[in-house]
């Protein structure tokens, strides 16, 4: 069985499903509106108060967990956490109180996942289509083919901080829905040209926001369930006639989603009017089942990270019969180090991949402005925190350890490091490698075996490793090599 769990800016939501045939099938699900962007304070830190609930909800989540035999589970986390300035303080004990690690992904992957769920669940081959989210914190608009992305924007513009912002003390005016709708359009105009009608023929909207107000146009009588400008300038009438948010009902919502409803609204509206959009779709697939096909995916080896690697070795020119040299020998280090687990091989066989893509800028510090490159680069697939760990992979191939010392405390991720160094050491050399020259172990010192005559045979590595027994002891770790006959 699969599982997605969304921390989302307005909910944390949870849906575990199985795949059958073409399909993921949702067996249960869970929401909790922990409103966790309202928890920022002014300083852009979440209130402690805001942490224990997000807590407290994601054990209530571990336990219904348990009761399933989940095989493969991710848990996201969306805006606010990226944004929150403590959130460092959060994840580690939000990650005990769910038993799962959490990723905190970017805006961009938010919106290749979210369309992801679109595209499965909607399954018309090659439909040129818009998709927009918009959630507490951020709004993502994603424009595609069929089950390909052609591109994926996030904007810093959610339900949360619009309700707070232009409807503060609750009143529902036509002044405070023009100056919402009027921010919304500023934030959406610069960007709006590839978005325009002509580049696809139906618009999709994937949040819970969209389509409470689908449920709100319906069974206020305003329209058939399809948002078009029309149906959403009925319900903003609507609001404004009611006055105050304490009054606004709207049928099917729950009075503590309203002020959200309303945001969203604003939001809407100014999307709309930007990319002139017609008609919107509401859709019930979105980011949580987009996460569980891309787990689907990687489990069945259609990993989209590969994808991603290729690309950014071709943007840069990568020399791929040099990586490619360098990804073998790593391949033969890293096993012959035996690590506890396979948590970096992965990352690490890809860092190996791309560890000459700062070669574009610089021959001498092509490391640091590779590592640079790979951490921030737009990388679908991939999370923060797993560009992060490449970036100090790429960074440490050459030159001082000292760099990533505190790094180094993870013996799995001190042994991918030696290995990386050591292959790309040995490419630079151009010698012919037979792994069954060489024994490698590390445990609390390096102890490297090479044969004799292939050390005289090239001779720069006895230069080269002379240095490298140097950088590891000045982070305290003994480097010893032998030669045999």
């Amino acid at each position: 069985m699969l599982a997605a769990v969304d921390l989302g800016s307005n909910s944390f939501r949870m849906h575990i499903a199985r795949h059958e045939g073409d399909a993921i099938r949702v067996v249960k699900s869970a929401r909790e509106p922990i409103r966790l962007a309202a928890g920022l304070d002014e300083s852009g830190n979440l209130t402690a108060e805001a942490m224990q609930s997000a807590i407290d909800c994601l054990s209530r989540f571990r336990e219904i967990l348990n009761a399933y035999p989940v095989e493969n589970l991710r848990v996201v986390a969306t805006n606010t956490i990226r944004i929150a300035k403590n959130a460092a303080i959060l994840l580690p004990q939000a990650e005990a109180a769910i038993g799962h690690s959490i990723e905190v992904i970017s805006g961009e992957e938010e919106g290749r996942l979210i369309y992801m769920g679109v595209s499965n669940a909607v399954a018309i081959p090659g439909e040129r289509r818009l998709v927009m989210d918009i959630g507490g914190g951020s709004t993502e608009v994603i424009l595609g083919r069929g089950h390909e992305i052609v591109q994926v924007e996030s904007f810093s513009i959610g339900t949360v901080k619009t309700s707070a912002n232009f409807f503060p003390d609750g009143r529902l005016t036509e002044a405070a829905f023009e100056a919402a709708i009027l921010s919304a359009r500023s934030m959406f105009e610069d960007a709006a040209p590839p978005y325009q009608p002509q580049h696809w023929r139906k618009a999709y909207g994937s949040s819970g926001t969209m389509r409470a107000i689908a449920d709100a146009i319906i069974k206020g009588g305003l329209g058939d369930g399809k948002i078009t400008m029309l149906s959403l300038n009925a319900l903003k009438q609507y609001c404004i006639q009611c006055g105050k948010l304490s009054d606004l009902e709207l049928s099917g919502i729950k009075p503590e989603r309203v002020a959200m409803v309303v945001g969203g609204l604003a939001i809407l509206i100014g999307l709309m009017t930007e990319f002139n959009i017609e008609v919107l779709i509401p859709i019930e697939a979105g980011l949580r089942m987009g996460v569980m096909w891309d787990l689907y995916l990687r489990a069945t080896k259609r990993d989209r990270r590969e994808v991603s690697v290729q690309k950014v070795a071709n943007v840069f020119n990568t020399d791929m019969s040099r990586a490619n040299r360098v990804v073998d020998m790593v391949k033969s280090l890293y096993q012959q180090l035996k690590p506890s687990s396979d948590n970096y091989l992965r990352l690490l066989l890809w860092s190996a991949r791309l560890h000459e893509v700062g070669m574009v800028i610089s021959h001498t510090g092509y490391h640091k402005h590779g590592s640079y490159m790979i951490e921030n680069a737009d990388m679908a697939g991939f999370t923060t925190s797993e560009q992060r760990i490449m970036s100090k992979l790429i960074l440490s191939q050459k030159g001082n350890l000292r760099k990533i010392s505190e790094a180094l405390v993870d013996p799995d991720f001190a042994k991918a490091v030696l290995s990386l160094r050591l292959s790309v050491m040995l490419m630079h050399s151009r010698a012919e490698i037979d792994y069954e020259d060489i024994r490698l172990k590390m445990k609390r010192s390096v102890e490297l075996e090479m044969r004799r005559d292939w050390v005289t045979l090239h001779p720069t590595v006895a230069y080269w490793l002379q240095k490298e027994i140097e950088c590891w002891r000045e982070v305290g770790v003994d480097f010893l090599v032998r030669t045999n006959v």
